[in-house]
């Protein structure tokens, strides 16, 4: 059974009204900036310390790759709910997508901080992991949420990574990729006790293989 979420509107929109608000959000993720949850952000009242323009540029190139996740993150979950089979799963990606703008506005604040800029290719990011996710849904609703598993334990490896690689100093940074990582643990952690499918061991590797391409390229486009 789904844990409780916050409650949504979205057993009352019709498969059209779904569609047009999957729109919306494809713009207000690509175009402009979402409105989250209102939570701080964690790099608020933190200042780096001395960053060399080496250092700097590396900040950038992480946060900008992180600002990608999260696009495609907002993608995902958009499409896993238009064609999600069970409202309470439907919800369940609305309420996760909805916590995950929070990620998306902490790292275009940082990227603007460090004076970087967002990937060039988003709409495309976008648009690819849409249709991930709208596949991820019309194969079922414990395969959505299995891939939404997945997809959080694979997200978190890479934050962790990220601590490892961004500079010591720059603790605004390190405070947003931290808190990033809480959240997505615990995102994984609630798609599994609602239901979630193990996914056939090719999936896993070919989503990390997809995701390899991603960081790679987004870290200089």
């Amino acid at each position: 059974m789904l844990p409780e979420f916050h409650k949504t509107k979205t057993r009352q929109l019709s498969p059209l009204d779904h569609l047009i608000s999957a729109a919306q959000t494809a713009l207000k993720t690509v175009a402009s900036t979402p409105v989250g949850t209102g939570r701080p952000d964690p790099a608020k009242d933190l200042n780096a310390g001395e960053l060399t323009n080496a250092q700097k540029r590396e900040s950038v190139r992480l946060m900008r790759v992180n600002h990608v996740g999260e696009v495609c993150a907002q993608a995902l979950y958009e499409g896993q709910a238009l064609t999600a089979h069970d409202d309470r799963v439907r919800d369940a990606m609305i309420q996760a997508a909805t916590e995950e703008q929070d990620h998306l506005i902490w790292c275009e604040n940082r990227l603007k901080a460090l004076q970087g800029r967002k990937s060039l290719l988003n709409p495309i990011w976008y648009a690819g992991a849409f249709g991930m996710g709208a596949i991820a849904g019309w194969a079922g609703d414990r395969w959505s949420l299995g891939f939404l598993k997945e997809t959080e334990h694979q997200v978190e490896a890479h934050l962790d990574s990220h601590l490892d690689r961004l500079p010591e100093a720059d603790y605004p940074s390190r405070a947003v990729v931290s808190q990033m990582k809480d959240d997505e643990h615990k995102h994984a952690q609630t798609a599994k006790n609602a239901g979630a499918a193990e996914l056939p061991w090719p999936v896993p590797a070919l989503m990390r293989r997809a995701a390899r391409v991603m960081t790679q390229t987004a870290r200089w486009i």
